[in-house]
């Protein structure tokens, strides 16, 4: 069974990073949640069209 989570390791700019922070912790998630979360929907809205 394969594992529903993997692990990666990206490279962003700082300032992005610190908006991501900022913005997890207003969604009371973690860095990684909100990421994943955020790709989620972009990826959704790319294939809705």
């Amino acid at each position: 069974m394969r594992p529903l989570k993997e692990k990666v390791s990206i490279t962003l700019d700082s300032d992005i990073v610190e908006k991501i922070k900022t913005l997890a912790e207003e969604d009371e998630r973690s860095f990684s949640q909100y990421i994943n979360k955020v790709l989620k929907e972009h990826v959704k809205r790319l294939s809705e069209n």
